[in-house]
C-alpha cells in the first residue's frame, strides 16, 4: 500500500470546545485548524504531535456516523489514518487482498486530503483511514 506514516488518530468527542482545554492547557498542544466537513456531518479540530496529528471529531448532526459512534461506544478513539502516496492504488491493493472497503473511491476529507476508509471487519476491528495529500 505504500504507507509512509500515521497521518492522524481520530478521536470522537461530543464537544470540541469542552475538550480543547485538555489538549491545549494540559498537554500543551496548539489547535491549528478547526473546520466543518459538511458532507460528513462533522466538525474537526487538529493538533500536531511530531509528524502525527490528533483529530477531534464532533458530530454536527444526530444522524452522523460520529454521533452514532458516540451513542454506541462513547467518546474515544474512532480511527487510525495512514498516509499513502495514492489512496486509489491502496484501495485497489486492499480489495485484491480481500479487505472489505467502505469507500470504493477516494473522497475529499478535512484539510483537503483525499481519503477512504477500510471496514473494521477486515482490519482487526480498527477503523482504518487512508489519506493522500493532493499534489500541490
Amino acid at each position: 500500500m505504500d504507507i509512509t506514516h500515521i497521518e492522524h488518530i481520530g478521536i470522537a468527542v461530543k464537544s470540541i470546545e469542552e475538550q480543547l482545554p485538555y489538549y491545549e492547557e494540559i498537554l500543551g498542544l496548539k489547535c491549528y485548524n478547526i473546520e466543518t466537513v459538511e458532507d460528513q456531518k462533522v466538525k474537526t479540530a487538529f493538533f500536531k504531535v511530531g509528524q502525527t496529528k490528533i483529530e477531534l471529531l464532533e458530530p454536527t448532526s444526530d444522524d452522523s456516523t460520529i454521533a452514532k459512534f458516540i451513542e454506541n461506544r462513547g467518546e474515544g478513539v474512532h480511527h487510525i489514518a495512514y498516509a499513502t502516496k495514492s489512496v486509489k492504488e491502496a484501495l485497489k491493493k486492499a480489495e485484491e487482498k480481500g479487505v472489505q472497503l467502505i469507500d470504493k473511491e477516494p473522497r475529499k476529507g478535512a484539510e483537503g486530503l483525499n481519503i477512504a476508509f477500510l471496514h473494521p471487519r477486515s482490519t482487526g476491528r480498527v477503523l482504518t483511514e487512508l489519506c493522500e495529500h493532493p499534489e500541490k
